[in-house]
C-alpha cells in the first residue's frame, strides 16, 4: 500500500492497481509458455495455438469495447443575458457507461460462489453433494450461479454508483434539461429507464466474461493459460492499461501546450518586440 500511494503520487495513475496489473501479467510468460509446449508436443501442434492466440486477442478487444464503452444523453443548458454577455445556450453529453460497475460485481459473485467451498470442508457440510459440484471451476452449476449472480451484481452495483434523481437534480439546478424530456422527476425515470436498457447488455458480457475460462478449459487450454481469457485478471488488465494509456495522453497533451507557450510563435514574437524595444 505504501508503494502504492508512492507511485499515485509520482507516477501515473492510481499505485495500487499498477501492482495488481504487473502481478497479474507476470504469470502470463509462464502460462503461455506451459500452454505452447503442451500443443506443440502432441497437443495440437502451432496452428492451434496461433488460434488461441487470435481468440485470446478478439476477446481482450470485447472486454476494451465493454470498459470504454458509453452511451451520451444530450443535455441543453438555457440561455442567460447577464449585462453584455450571454451565457449558456451550449449542448453538453452526460456520458452513461454500459459497464458503469467495473469488475466489482465479479468479485462480489466469485466471493458468494466459494462458500460452499469453504462449508465442505467442515465436518457437518463435508458429505453433501450440490456442495461439492462449486469445488470443480468448470463445473456446470458453478458457472450457471456465477453467470446470474454477476448479471444480479452488475445491476445492483450501477443502481448504487448512478443516481439518477441526483443527476436530474444537478441538471435543474445549472439550467440544463433533456430535449423532448420535462426537467426533474420526467428527466430521472428517463435517465433510470436508459441506465437499464444499457445495463442489460453490459451485465450479460460481464457474466459471460467471468464464464470464459470454463469455456476455455473446456476447448484444451492448460488452467494457467485460461484465466486470461476472462475473469478478474482480464478486467483489472484492460482496465488498467487503459486508465494508464488516458493518463500519459493527458501529460503529452499538457506538455504539447507548455511546448508552445515556450518555443512557438508566442514566444518569437515577445522575442522580437523585446528585441525592437531594446534596440
Amino acid at each position: 500500500m505504501w508503494l502504492g500511494e508512492r507511485i499515485t503520487e509520482r507516477g501515473l495513475g492510481n499505485g495500487t492497481s499498477l501492482i495488481i496489473m504487473v502481478g497479474i501479467l507476470a504469470r502470463l510468460p509462464e502460462a503461455f509458455l506451459q500452454e505452447f509446449i503442451s500443443r506443440t508436443s502432441g497437443g495440437g501442434g502451432l496452428v492451434v495455438v496461433l488460434v488461441e492466440v487470435v481468440m485470446w486477442l478478439l476477446i481482450i478487444a470485447g472486454n476494451i469495447l465493454l470498459v470504454q464503452g458509453t452511451r451520451r444523453i444530450p443535455v441543453q443548458f438555457a440561455k442567460r443575458v447577464q449585462g453584455n454577455k450571454q451565457y449558456g445556450g451550449v449542448r453538453n453529453y452526460i456520458p452513461l457507461k454500459v459497464n458503469a460497475a467495473g469488475v466489482m460485481p465479479i468479485i462480489f459473485a466469485q466471493a458468494i460462489v466459494l462458500i460452499p467451498v469453504y462449508l465442505t470442508q467442515t465436518p457437518w457440510f463435508k458429505d453433501v453433494q450440490w456442495m461439492q459440484h462449486f469445488s470443480r471451476y468448470e463445473s456446470v452449476a458453478y458457472n450457471v450461479v456465477l453467470f446470474l449472480m454477476v448479471v444480479a451484481f452488475t445491476y445492483f452495483y450501477t443502481a448504487i454508483t448512478v443516481n439518477p434523481n441526483q443527476l436530474a437534480d444537478d441538471m435543474k439546478r445549472n439550467g440544463g434539461f433533456v430535449p423532448g424530456v420535462k426537467p426533474g422527476k420526467q428527466t430521472a425515470s428517463y435517465i433510470d429507464d436508459l441506465l437499464s436498457r444499457i445495463t442489460l447488455p453490459g451485465a450479460v458480457f460481464l457474466g459471460l466474461v467471468a464464464i470464459l475460462p470454463a469455456f476455455a478449459i473446456a476447448a484444451g487450454v492448460k488452467q494457467g493459460f485460461a484465466q486470461f481469457f476472462g475473469g478478474t485478471s482480464l478486467l483489472i488488465m484492460v482496465g488498467v492499461l487503459l486508465d494508464t494509456l488516458q493518463q500519459i495522453e493527458s501529460h503529452l497533451l499538457m506538455r504539447h501546450y507548455d511546448g508552445l507557450m515556450k518555443s512557438g510563435r508566442i514566444k518569437g514574437r515577445q522575442s522580437a518586440a523585446y528585441s525592437m524595444a531594446t534596440g
